[in-house]
């Protein structure tokens, strides 16, 4: 074995897979410019390409946050927050900058305040010991579609948790 597919057996993750069947996601760090980070999410490679630029390979079905930010000499130029389920080779996805070929968008907020709120709906769902990895699908897309209403969503509970775990385990 050789390149991803060596790295990754070594990992003890993703063997088997050929660099085309991730997610790729490029993220830029250049102080008070550009700034994209990674909010949540598992990562099977991290590629440094530079000081300010690297590449994170998800798995197909791997669930993360990706957090944009842009200013220029004006201020803010654009702030999103995008939750992204990875997709398969030749599965149909949305396009989305920095993530080759794209993914299946959950959820996408613009604008700083609907970001910031989005941060804390995270956070609090990490307070009560659920990794946001693992929440629901279906609750990243109601939390849009609530937003994008101008309505509070409901929370994510334990509760609503254990629920989507026992579906998911007999495979409704």
């Amino acid at each position: 074995m050789t390149g991803l597919a060596a790295a990754s057996a070594r990992a003890g993750r993703a063997v088997g897979l050929l660099l085309d069947e991730f997610t790729q996601v490029e993220l830029v760090w250049i102080e008070k410019q550009i700034e994209h980070w990674i909010r949540f999410g598992r990562e099977v490679r991290e590629q440094v390409l530079d000081r300010r630029r690297r590449i994170l390979f998800f798995p197909p079905g791997a669930v993360f946050a990706l957090v944009r930010w842009t200013a220029n000499e004006h201020g803010t130029v654009l702030s999103r927050l995008d939750i992204l389920r990875a997709v398969g080779a030749g599965e149909p996805c949305q396009t989305i900058p920095t993530v080759t070929p794209g993914g299946d968008i959950l959820l996408r907020v613009d604008g700083w305040s609907k970001v910031e709120r989005m941060l804390q709906l995270i956070d609090a769902i990490e307070a009560i010991g659920i990794n946001p990895v693992e929440v629901a699908p279906d609750h990243w897309r109601h939390v849009h579609n609530r937003l994008t209403a101008g309505e509070t969503p409901r929370a994510y509970t334990m509760q609503r948790h254990r629920a989507f775990l026992l579906a998911r385990r007999i495979g409704a």
